[in-house]
């Protein structure tokens, strides 16, 4: 009887001190409903009013993401970068959002520190940090503990699990070489790497999880877009093919990416024989500001039109039939719908 008493005693204890709490499972939302919305976009500076965020707030998105250029930081001085971001958070209009919706990130160049930078910028792990104290990271988060700032998240819907992978384009990326000769910003890095092999790795294990019935990628940059002459995938020719292989991993479960960073917005669509399922990328960026001239671009992959404006992505998912079906939009600060697309798997 003694022993019985002592066990009792233990078990209180760990329970008090959380003990049995202390392992990471990756959810972040976790509901009986089969339907999900999810916001996201990029782009916003820190001294601009985002406005557009009272449309954010008004659709009620339980998940926002964002995609880099939290602010722009461009900056050594990490007590520079921390600055930008009290600002951008203490914002009321950012403080209904995380008072609504679960926020999670990835950064990209100007929130990363540097503008359109890579690998050798000295100080990412100090601006990691930043990026990981202005999203509120849970201590538990193998992010805190790995390179870089990719991380994968879980929302539950019912018997149905989408899986949300963040890439870090940044931390690992190598470098590019500006162009001289022509309207493009760099030379084509034909054999340089993106991700890195640590990222690589991760990557193939998540997609090669079981359990998911959706995967959403979300890239700082465009990765099917070829033609536009500034950041993207293509720009790293063997990184980009390579990342359309390791989809094989996903096997019949689709992938859907998001992107920003281009203060525009726009749907690619590309299919591989490999793939059960085409491959979109839905560009959306801009929150406080885009392009102060509209010009054409052209992009082969591009499905409707090109869309010039201050914008956020959104993103309705449903599971009611065997495979996911998502309802996107493109919306500006007015509220206005600018695309609406649906897609069946």
């Amino acid at each position: 009887m003694k022993n019985y008493f002592v066990v009792i005693i233990l078990v209180l204890v760990l329970s008090c001190s959380g003990v049995e709490k202390e392992q990471w499972d990756g959810v972040i939302i976790e509901q009986e409903s089969s339907s999900l919305r999810l916001a996201f976009g990029s782009c916003a500076h820190s001294y601009d009013t985002i406005k557009i965020f009272n449309s954010i707030n008004a659709r009620q998105p339980a998940l926002w993401i964002w995609l880099g250029d939290i602010v722009y930081g461009d900056t050594h001085d990490m007590s520079v970068l921390r600055e930008k971001y009290d600002l951008q958070k203490a914002k009321p209009e950012y403080q209904v959002l995380l008072a609504q919706s679960k926020v999670i990130g990835t950064w990209d160049d100007h929130d990363y520190g540097i503008n359109d930078g890579g690998k050798y910028y000295p100080m990412k792990n100090e601006s990691k940090a930043e990026l990981l104290r202005f999203l509120d990271t849970d201590p538990l988060d193998p992010l805190n503990n790995r390179e870089g700032a990719y991380s994968a998240y879980d929302l539950k819907l019912g018997d149905n699990l989408i899986r949300v992978l963040l890439l870090d384009t940044r931390y690992f990326r190598d470098t590019l070489t500006a162009d001289t000769l022509t309207t493009a910003r760099y030379l084509i890095n034909e054999s340089g790497d993106i991700l890195g092999e640590q990222q690589w790795s991760w990557l193939e294990e998540q997609l090669s999880a079981e359990d998911a019935n959706l995967f959403i990628v979300g890239s700082s940059i465009e990765l099917i877009a070829e033609e536009q002459g500034f950041e993207k995938w293509a720009n790293f020719p063997a990184a980009r093919k390579r990342f359309f292989e390791t989809l094989k991993f996903s096997g019949s479960t689709p992938v859907f990416v998001i992107s920003g960073d281009r203060h525009i917005a726009e749907l690619s669509k590309i299919e591989f024989d490999y793939l059960e399922y085409p491959l979109f990328d839905f560009t959306a960026s801009g929150l406080t500001h885009t392009w102060g001239v509209r010009f054409p671009e052209e992009n082969k992959y591009r499905v409707d039109s090109l869309i010039v404006s201050k914008n956020y992505g959104l993103l309705d998912i449903d599971f009611t039939s065997n495979r996911p079906v998502i309802d996107l939009k493109v919306i500006d600060e007015e509220d206005r719908v600018l695309l609406s697309k649906q897609i069946r798997y």
